[in-house]
């Protein structure tokens, strides 16, 4: 059978004839919610101007403790009433530097286990129960197959899903729509397109610390909570009750 596009329609844009398609000189439309990233010389580099919800970002960092967190810092005080688990972090949280991001100590659940497989169950079962507002989770080595079922499970709610893994990872096959490798620079940081959908930007965009996110103070009343540890619970396939509470 022949098929004869008209004219008109070879016209179009891509994106009418359908959400997914788009031309390789401009940005993807995001086809999933959008959280405003708090800075704007990055929104404006990123499909639907924010991070994506419901689905895997990859931020591939230098080495940890660079400001992974306080570039996210706008977004997690968005999503906070929903509770922002952080799973298997590489150091003891600290709360007051949570809360200088504007997040109470009782939005955040710190979740640690010694073994990998309990790691993974615990943030896929986070993702599919949707109740929670972000998910952010360490891990070094993951396999393939590791990151489809946990993009999968994203796709359940719309959940700011986020991994840090070493900058190493840039070379493994990703099913996340997203990945930015994050390196430390003077004043601020050296952010690097590893994949986005939308055209291939060979440089790198640097934000200055000064911007990346104004630090609201923390109210007098929540002081001494804000010295305590965020809640902590066990990580396990015994323990689900504990660890989506």
């Amino acid at each position: 059978m022949q098929v004869v596009m008209s004219t008109s329609a070879a016209q179009l844009n891509p994106e009418t004839l359908h959400p997914s398609l788009w031309r390789a000189s401009q940005l993807a439309r995001a086809d999933t919610l959008c959280i405003d990233t708090g800075h704007a010389a990055l929104s404006t580099l990123l499909p639907g101007g924010g991070w994506p919800v419901g689905t895997l970002i990859d931020l591939l960092v230098q080495q940890p403790g660079i400001g992974e967190i306080r570039l996210l810092g706008p977004a997690l005080a968005k999503v906070a009433s929903r509770g922002v688990f952080i799973v298997t972090p590489p150091q003891t949280p600290q709360m007051l530097a949570w809360c200088q991001l504007g997040l109470n100590p009782s939005q955040v659940v710190w979740i640690r286990s010694e073994k990998t497989g309990d790691a993974l169950w615990s943030v896929e079962h986070l993702l599919r129960s949707g109740c929670c507002g972000a998910v952010l989770f360490w891990q070094n080595h993951m396999r393939s197959d590791s990151l489809r079922r946990l993009h999968l499970a994203a796709q359940s709610g719309e959940t700011l899903f986020v991994m840090f893994r070493p900058m190493a990872s840039a070379m493994d096959a990703s099913p996340a729509p997203l990945r930015l490798s994050l390196r430390p620079a003077q004043g601020g940081l050296d952010i690097g397109f590893v994949k986005r959908r939308g055209p291939h930007y060979d440089g790198t965009l640097f934000l200055p610390m000064s911007v990346m996110h104004a630090r609201p103070s923390v109210p007098l009343r929540d002081t001494e909570r804000a010295r305590e540890q965020p809640r902590y619970v066990p990580s396990g396939r015994d323990r689900e009750a504990e660890s989506v509470q």
